[in-house]
């Protein structure tokens, strides 16, 4: 028996990349503790991290690829699956072309570096409708950094560690860890903020964890931020607080928006917000003239019927108050691999899709749309579907009837570890290894980290014997759908062979030698003239980013606080910023009309998340899910009242698409006329292999989402203000008798 060793790592489980000691000993996961020497967290873990070892060990979990056989399912050999992966969706292609080809993404798919290699495997696949969680997600915020600043990954994100006064708009860090801000230790920064006599203002629906710990929480109607910015912005121009600080002479649009919002006063909205005209006033003047100030918005801000305009206006007010790109404000970091040198700027509506001519962003359609386009019969109706690490039928709108889409396929293979709700439907899963089991190394989440760094860490655990990594897979995969002659393919095989020998860490390491921050990074860039570029070169940078220097700094390696790049490194082609794009400009006449309309009468239904789990897939874990119920319904108490309703009694929730029966939690974290439902629950349906989530079941929330209910201008689904109405389920059994 050998003695217990450590092994420094970066937790994948959600964005905060917290650093994490595993104590290990013979094959055997010890202990999962924070590590004290990781840079950016400190030390600092949430719950989430003993899923490490859960995950890995987990019995449920895939290790070999998987037919299914009628219900049941069974083992088959690499070969195999890859050979009927090959035969199906090839026949498909060549029957029906690539429309008739759908690929998912999950939100794991970015906590893995192979997801460098998607791009190249979508256009192998020939897949022309392609689906993400981002159009469930983030996607106003990144079609937002498009219009602004040129590009998609172009994220701003909030200086922590130096600002004084931080305003959150739909987020709750306290469960999320941090969602478009990687901040290990969240929320030890907020408090921080309090600490050195700074304000934190949360804007929610719902009394959240993160504003229990807050100086100020205000409540607003699920839905109208998008008029509570307006109106900040109004008063904003109105009582001259307007600055732009560096940026001045590098914002076009001023008049331009000042008329555009000249409706939206405090007055004109309080009634719709549930937020008194003072108080927005009060909150426009704190803001703008806190010395430092970061306004954020997540996914609550994401998620609902103005989604768009609401993440166009987060970003705005941040500009005209001189609090964007400077230091406590909202920020860009600058990662090790760069995502805006390496990646697409990204498009808007060159694609629609078929059946609701909804827009497309960079090549995906939203996700409102998937179901319809395999249900609805016709040239290009998707026949066969690729989904990778993601669950949709629990984390997209009306998700009974994309359980109908997916079970009437000709061919659908998951790449996934779990038989989960929507795997269920595949006829070949392809699990990858753990992730305990390949090296890691953060790269889509780096772009949004309030401080830069970088981590790389080797494999813990050898794989098994005939398994393959993410990596692995997509590249075989991609290898194998290659369209091309015989030699071309065998060519491409080949390469594909020897990438596989290589191992993915070289390519990373060319991919950091050439970064910011390595060696050879003068060489990617075209302003320097060969000589100053050799010159660089043998000189060398401050850190010689590799996987060598990484991996003798096994703990991550402190690259600095976020720094100033505008207006140099914007995207946009004369270097501006150009305040009210057109597609702006004219969803703002739709938000006035709802405003003129009066605010709603109805029940609306409104998303939480816990800091014990990440949307479904977490619900594996004992540990993780023990305890008393969370999935309930948050009612406030005079509601419950009127409805005459009480603790833990059942009820059914009911929209345009379906119902769901759970208990009541009756409390006054939530404002009167808003009921809260967790988000990632339903694990009660028949066929799935995951019996500690089945204990623990609950319901979906996206059973009564509605995919025809979406923000206009983005097409994305609303999540957050869907109509609902309440019953008590044993009174609707007495009528029903």
């Amino acid at each position: 028996m050998s003695s217990p060793a450590q092994h420094f790592r970066t937790c994948h489980l959600c964005e905060a990349m917290c650093g994490v000691v595993i104590e290990h000993q013979d094959g055997q996961i010890l202990s999962i503790k924070g590590d004290k020497e990781d840079p950016l967290s400190l030390g600092h873990i949430c719950p989430k991290a003993v899923a490490l070892k859960d995950l890995h060990e987990d019995p449920d979990r895939l290790r070999r690829p998987v037919k299914r056989v009628g219900s049941d399912w069974v083992e088959i050999s690499w070969e195999e699956a890859y050979g009927t992966v090959e035969r199906e969706l090839t026949r498909i292609r060549r029957e029906h072309g690539g429309d008739a080809m759908g690929i998912y993404l999950g939100n794991p798919s970015v906590h893995t570096p192979a997801s460098l290699l998607i791009p190249d495997f979508i256009k192998a696949l020939g897949a022309r409708q392609v689906y993400s969680a981002t159009s469930a997600d983030q996607l106003p915020t990144m079609l937002a950094n498009l219009q602004l600043f040129g590009h998609q990954y172009m994220f701003p994100v909030p200086d922590l560690d130096r600002t004084d006064f931080f305003l959150i708009v739909g987020g709750n860090p306290a469960a999320s860890n941090g969602s478009l801000m990687s901040a290990g230790n969240a929320m030890g920064r907020i408090k921080a903020i309090r600490e050195r006599g700074g304000r934190v203002v949360v804007v929610d629906p719902r009394r959240t964890e993160t504003a229990e710990k807050a100086d100020e929480h205000i409540f607003i109607r699920p839905g109208t931020d998008v008029f509570l910015l307006a109106a900040m912005v109004q008063v904003l121009f109105t009582d001259n607080l307007v600055q732009l600080g560096h940026l001045d002479g590098h914002v076009e649009g001023l008049a331009d928006l000042q008329a555009l919002v000249a409706s939206f006063t405090p007055e004109a909205v309080a009634a719709h917000t549930g937020i008194a005209a003072e108080k927005i006033r009060t909150l426009a003047h704190d803001f703008a003239k806190a010395e430092r100030a970061a306004c954020y918005g997540r996914v609550g801000a994401c998620v609902q019927e103005f989604g768009g305009l609401t993440t166009w206006l987060l970003h705005v007010v941040n500009i005209i108050t001189g609090n964007l790109d400077r230091a406590g404000g909202m920020m860009f970091a600058q990662p090790p691999l760069d995502l805006v040198a390496m990646g697409s700027k990204g498009s808007f509506g060159r694609q629609r899709s078929r059946v609701r001519d909804l827009p497309g962003f960079s090549g995906e359609l939203p996700v409102s749309v998937m179901a319809e386009e395999m249900l609805t019969p016709g040239d290009k109706q998707i026949r066969a579907m690729v989904t990778h690490a993601g669950n949709p039928v629990l984390s997209t709108p009306n998700g009974r009837q994309l359980d109908e889409a997916l079970a009437g396929l000709e061919f659908m293979v998951s790449i996934d570890i779990y038989i989960n709700e929507t795997t269920r439907h595949a006829h070949i899963i392809l699990p990858p290894t753990s992730a305990l089991e390949r090296s890691h190394m953060e790269v889509g989440l780096a772009p949004l980290m309030v401080r830069n760094g970088a981590k790389w860490s080797p494999a813990l655990f050898e794989p098994p014997a005939d398994s393959r990594h993410d990596w692995q897979i997509l590249l075989e995969l991609t290898a194998l759908l290659t369209e091309g002659s015989t030699a071309k393919r065998l060519l491409r095989r080949g390469v594909v062979g020897i990438a596989a020998g290589l191992g993915f860490d070289q390519a990373l390491d060319v991919l950091l030698r050439t970064g910011p921050y390595g060696r050879l990074a003068p060489i990617m860039d075209r302003r320097q003239s060969p000589l100053q570029k050799i010159t660089k070169i043998l000189a060398g940078g401050r850190h010689n980013l590799s996987i060598k220097a990484l991996r003798a700094a096994p703990h991550g390696i402190d690259l600095g606080p976020l720094q100033s790049i505008l207006p140099r490194k914007l995207a946009t082609k004369n270097k501006t910023i150009a305040l009210v794009p057109e597609i702006y400009r004219n969803d703002m006449e739709r938000a006035l009309n709802v405003l003129r309309a009066g605010p709603p009468r109805e029940f609306t239904v409104i998303g939480r998340r816990h800091v014990r789990s990440n949307n479904s897939w977490m619900h594996n874990s004992h540990r993780l899910v023990k305890g008393k119920t969370r999935c309930t319904v948050m009612l406030h108490p005079d509601d419950a009242a009127h409805l005459d309703l009480h603790e833990a009694e059942m009820v059914r929730v009911s929209s345009r698409v379906g119902s769901i029966e759970l208990p009541v939690e009756i409390t006054d974290s939530v404002m009167p006329g808003v009921v809260s439902i967790p988000h990632g629950f339903g694990h009660g349906r028949q066929g799935i292999r995951m019996a500690t989530a089945q204990k623990s079941a609950g319901v979906s929330l996206n059973d009564i989402t509605d995919e025809q209910f979406i923000d206009a201008l983005t097409g994305m689904p609303v999540m957050n203000g869907v109509p609902v109405r309440i019953e008590a389920v044993e009174r609707l059994v007495e009528v029903v008798a």
